[in-house]
């Protein structure tokens, strides 16, 4: 059965745990990195089916149905933003991902899925023929999910601060990205940040609808979505689904789903994420960023144990120079050891939404 309206039931969803300082910043962190990685490996089978589909198959998917569950290229290329942010921080460029594109991607063998999507395959081939941002992101597959996707390490990096995780990520997707493509990865980025500071959901979506145009497509979609999400999964996917559009990493679609997955479970982890899953589309995209969401907001341990355990490095299969990466690892990395003095502040904390 998809959510329902909020009733007795869904009003016992327990509030999102209180988890303060370093270390409950470091939970939080792990929780969206791993949620990410999780929903990933969830929704991978499901990949580019209908939900009849989904049902004729698998009934409901209701936990892995792969037999050696893992991460797609979300995974990898997440992990790949995760660590060109901890490289550089707030002081990413252009001309910085470009260098990293070419070092970590473009300028080595290629793994089975030869640079994963259509955005990142047009992207490759730009810079392999010397082109630079933002004309490396000039090919027909642009709008597409490729950013949203390996948008929640910069809402980890700039926790609470949504307008500066939207900033980042906007550069990052200026190498193979433009206009909704852009936004959909800005939208992610800024509710992750969101999510990290314990903001309740209707925040998440305030802030993910703040960092992007009010007219544009995404934040049209977005809206829909959150809209109907009281009414269920077949509600959010029928108030932002192009009907018989042959391509599912559409990003004003995509991003919808999660939001609106995410909204249908009141922020709850594994309803988020199987809400996504089973909604099919763009599915392991869908619920990695509905994961994302949910794991920053309500941290690791709202992971279920088996879903979490059978999540290890990555295997590279998309983005060789990534194996052996962990998305706990890039979580770390981009976050305060519990361990440290706290930083002195040295820029204004942003009021969210």
């Amino acid at each position: 059965m998809g959510a329902t309206a909020p009733t007795a039931s869904t009003a016992r969803v327990p509030p999102p745990p209180v988890l303060r300082g370093a270390a409950g910043l470091r939970e939080r962190a792990r929780g969206a990195l791993l949620g990410l990685a999780v929903g990933d490996a969830l929704g991978a089978p499901a990949e580019n089916m209908k939900p009849s589909e989904i049902r004729a198959r698998w009934g409901r998917i209701t936990g892995y149905v792969a037999e050696c569950p893992c991460g797609t290229d979300d995974t990898e290329y997440a992990i790949f933003s995760g660590l060109l942010l901890a490289r550089h921080g707030a002081a990413l460029t252009p001309a910085l991902v470009g260098a990293a594109w070419h070092e970590w991607i473009a300028d080595r063998e290629e793994g089975p899925f030869r640079g994963a999507g259509f955005s990142e395959r047009g992207t490759l081939e730009n810079l392999r023929r010397g082109l630079a941002a933002p004309i490396s992101a000039q090919h027909r597959h642009a709008w597409s999910d490729g950013l949203a996707m390996r948008a929640a390490p910069y809402g980890v990096f700039a926790a609470g601060r949504p307008a500066e995780a939207a900033r980042l990520v906007a550069i990052d997707g200026s190498v193979s990205h433009d206009g909704e493509g852009i936004y959909g990865g800005q939208a992610v980025a800024a509710g992750v940040a969101a999510a990290m500071a314990g903001a309740p959901v209707v925040a998440v979506v305030a802030s993910a609808l703040a960092a992007v145009p009010d007219d544009s497509w995404t934040a049209r979609s977005l809206r829909r979505a959150v809209t109907a999400a009281h009414r269920g999964e077949r509600a959010v996917r029928s108030a932002v689904v192009i009907g018989g559009y042959p391509w599912t990493d559409l990003a004003p679609e995509a991003v919808a789903l999660a939001f609106g997955a995410y909204a249908a479970a009141d922020g709850e982890f594994t309803d988020a994420v199987l809400t996504a899953v089973n909604m099919g589309r763009d599915a392991d995209t869908t619920a990695a960023v509905a994961g994302a969401l949910a794991g920053a907001a309500r941290g690791a341990a709202a992971i279920p144990g088996e879903w979490a355990a059978a999540i290890g490095p990555a295997r590279g299969s998309c983005l060789p120079a990534m194996a052996g990466h962990h998305v706990l690892e890039v979580a770390d990395l981009l976050t305060p050891s519990p361990d440290s003095p706290p930083a002195p502040a040295h820029e204004p904390a942003e009021t969210l939404p």
